[in-house]
């Protein structure tokens, strides 16, 4: 598979993160796959390199799109235009089966990516701290429909990411190299992080010395140097302050290390890499016992050397390639749209998907009228799916018998709370407020068809994005065009999901007055039953034809206000 990692911190400096994503992306190029990264740089020669790279379409493990912008959860800075410019032409060219952002929650290239890309995507989330952006509801809830897989690497950091982007998570390791921090000889060495939040843990075990004889303590810091603590001369050659910022620095200092003490809020993947180097994690108190122990010692090494172990990169490069792969099967086969057209040699008619009667509450069209309209105005066929009553479709198939139109029987049953769905030939009446399962299931159950309107009008109730990616499978058509919704901004976020899953697209106008009727349609194959018209919808063409929605609904609520004078 083609995968593409995006990471919003810069690749010219060393970050958890972009640790986690080259030692993931190593071993998932050894499992066969084909792995670029893309991110900013603060190098000019990174930035030279990604231009070139961008400008011939060349492959590459690293593509730097960019400068690197701070980010953090106290900054709210857009991202570049020109940033946003390659990284659109990084994600086109690529062709990428699969995109995974890390850390989305910033305002940054990762949620553009995720956002942006016509690929499956994955959003990979390390911090809670990181989880502050987007402030504007209707963002989120784009970042969220087009996710695929959510994943974070600790509970508490799943726990605070479904806050704001509500899902099913999977918890997935940071990964470590079981090579590279390979156990050692045991010193007598104690490595402390050094953070500014723990300096009353780094005092307290500078006084432990005195106790300790023969035992170092070597401070490290995994950031900027914050501080440099006060050391008694009589200590001054048992404490030294250590660099720990790339992970080569930190494997070299961990593998001679007996005992290790995280700092409260230091670098998350300090204690599996501890325990990868064969070191046993410790508090303050528990420091002095450790310190005096050695057999206890060698078996917490032992315990956390074997923990460390099964969170290899190699493991969790396995974990993602399934995960990968299974989301590979939400996508429906590619469709061929010339050469393999059973119904070739019929006539194409025009079809409004989505219309209602005076059977549904809010509209007060008459049945015949609306087939007479649907006449004149030359549709070919309609599909009559009143508001949770079946009998506007039977009267119309009765009223159609001697007419060359066609009408598909339908339904728009209102779920408990997840919406709205179309059942197309149908046989029966649905019962409104049943899940949004068992309504597909009933659907199902007389043979019908499910056609899922509207899915992304937010200014209504719609399926939520976990129930959507959950019952993908079972859509049959999903509508790409409605004509009456305010925004067209929703038609579009309808159409680019149906195109990333290669769903069959169907188009109604939602009609609740004649004027309305055929303002959204399909032109499609003439078809007989359910199984010719998903054949059909394989080699249809959307037809937006909208009127003015103030117009349609001044003339819905004058209608509305004349039925209740009568």
């Amino acid at each position: 598979m083609r995968i593409c990692f995006v990471t919003p911190f810069a690749w010219s400096a060393p970050h958890e993160v972009n640790d986690h994503l080259a030692g993931v992306g190593r071993s998932l190029r050894e499992l066969g796959h084909h792995v670029t990264v893309l991110a900013p740089s603060s190098k000019a020669r990174d930035l030279v390199a990604g231009r070139r790279i961008l400008q011939r379409g060349q492959d590459a493990e690293v593509v730097v799109v960019g400068p690197s912008v701070p980010i953090s959860r106290r900054t709210s800075l857009g991202v570049p235009v020109g940033v946003r410019a390659n990284l659109r032409l990084a994600l086109a060219r690529g062709e990428y089966d699969v995109v995974h952002g890390l850390e989305p929650g910033l305002p940054s290239i990762s949620y553009l990516a995720l956002t942006t890309a016509q690929a499956l995507t994955v959003a990979t989330f390390f911090s809670p701290e990181r989880i502050v952006y987007p402030t504007r509801r209707s963002r989120r809830e784009r970042l969220n429909v087009r996710l695929d897989a959510l994943l974070a690497t600790s509970e508490e950091t799943a726990a605070a990411a479904a806050a704001r982007f509500p899902g099913d998570y999977r918890i997935i390791s940071p990964g470590v190299d079981p090579a590279l921090f390979a156990p050692g000889p045991e010193r007598p060495v104690i490595v402390a992080e050094l953070e500014l939040g723990s300096r009353a843990l780094t005092r307290a075990l500078i006084r432990l010395l005195d106790d300790l004889d023969g035992w170092e303590l070597h401070l490290l810091h995994t950031k900027a140097l914050p501080y440099r603590p006060a050391v008694r001369r009589s200590l001054r050659d048992r404490v030294h302050v250590r660099s720990g910022r790339r992970v080569e620095q930190r494997a070299a200092i961990l593998r001679d290390a007996a005992i290790v003490v995280p700092a409260p809020g230091g670098l998350a993947r300090l204690a599996l890499e501890a325990e990868a180097a064969g070191a046993v994690l410790a508090t303050v108190d528990a420091v002095p016992e450790l310190a005096r122990d050695e057999r206890a010692r060698r078996a917490l090494a032992s315990e956390g050397r074997a923990r460390a172990e099964k969170q290899s990169f190699e493991r969790v490069a396995h974990e993602l390639s399934t995960l990968y792969a299974s989301l590979a099967r939400k996508r429906r086969p590619r469709r061929t749209r010339s050469g393999d057209d059973p119904l070739a040699g019929r006539d194409r008619i025009v079809v409004d998907l989505h219309l209602h009667t005076e059977w549904s509450h809010d509209c007060s069209i008459p049945t015949i009228d609306l087939l007479d309209h649907a006449e004149a105005i030359g549709l070919g066929g309609i599909a009559v799916t009143d508001h949770n009553l079946f009998g506007g479709a039977l009267e119309a198939l009765e009223l159609a018998r001697e007419r060359d139109l066609i009408v598909i029987p339908g339904e728009e049953v209102k779920t408990a709370d997840q919406g709205e769905v179309i059942g197309l030939f149908l046989e029966r009446e649905i019962p409104r407020g049943m899940t949004f399962a068992d309504t597909i299931a009933a659907i199902r159950e007389q043979g019908g068809l499910v056609y899922l309107p509207h899915p992304f009008d937010r200014m209504h109730a719609i399926p939520d994005p976990a129930t959507l990616h959950r019952h993908l499978a079972e859509i049959d058509v999903l509508e790409v065009y409605n004509a009456r919704l305010l925004r067209e901004s929703f038609n579009d976020e309808a159409l680019r999901f149906a195109r990333k899953y290669r769903l069959l697209e169907g188009a109604g106008s939602d009609a609740h007055v004649l004027q309305g009727v055929g303002t959204g349609a399909v032109r499609m194959r003439r078809f007989e039953g359910p199984e010719e018209f998903l054949l059909s919808l394989r080699t249809a063409e959307i037809l937006r034809r909208p009127k003015s929605l103030a117009y349609l609904q001044s003339l819905k609520w004058v209608a509305q206000v004349k039925e209740k004078v009568r």
